[in-house]
């Protein structure tokens, strides 16, 4: 466990550093960061989380969206809410999930987490809701996707999977 908040302490100071800020080093790939914890732990990331979003000595500015909230908005802008739970009982979650699958992509995802201006240098979209938002949404393929959209600003993922012990680029690896 202190393992975790020594890197959530470490992940604090990256996140302000004009290197991460500005992608200083990452040779032409795009500014993605994934930060994976052990999923057991998430009730500690979201209290760093908490504490990140209000601290006022940060010196970026956190632009977060959780991927599960933007997902039940899409939902809701598409008037398919309520009625989810009666097609996943009447022709069963592998149907609904294709059914899901054909109505909401990438692009809506981006379409809603999208705003403008972005403050090049300042800015950081942290994305959450990772491990709740699947499997309606894969992160790999919303990476991807996203790249022309936020190639301007650092994207930071947090991931709730298994950490090997170095940051992830979308292309390679930083050392801790």
């Amino acid at each position: 466990m202190s393992n975790l908040r020594e890197r959530l302490d470490h992940l604090r100071e990256e996140i302000q550093k004009d290197e991460f800020l500005w992608g200083k080093g990452l040779s032409n790939e795009v500014n993605i960061r994934i930060f994976c914890y052990d999923p057991k732990e998430e009730m500690i990331v979201a209290h760093f989380l908490d504490q990140l979003r209000t601290d006022p000595s940060l010196h970026c500015r956190l632009v977060e969206c959780n991927l599960y909230k933007a997902f039940l908005s899409i939902c809701d802008d598409l008037d398919i809410t309520d009625a989810i739970p009666d097609m996943e009982e009447s022709d069963g979650g592998v149907f609904l999930l294709e059914q899901l699958h054909a109505a909401i992509g990438e692009g809506e995802f981006i379409q809603k987490i999208q705003y403008s201006p972005h403050r090049r240098g300042e800015d950081v979209l942290l994305l959450t809701g990772v491990g709740d938002v699947f499997p309606f949404m894969r992160i790999h393929a919303l990476l991807e996707a996203m790249q022309p959209h936020f190639s301007d600003i650092p994207v930071l993922v947090m991931y709730p999977g298994e950490f090997d012990g170095h940051y992830l680029t979308l292309f390679g690896r930083l050392k801790p």
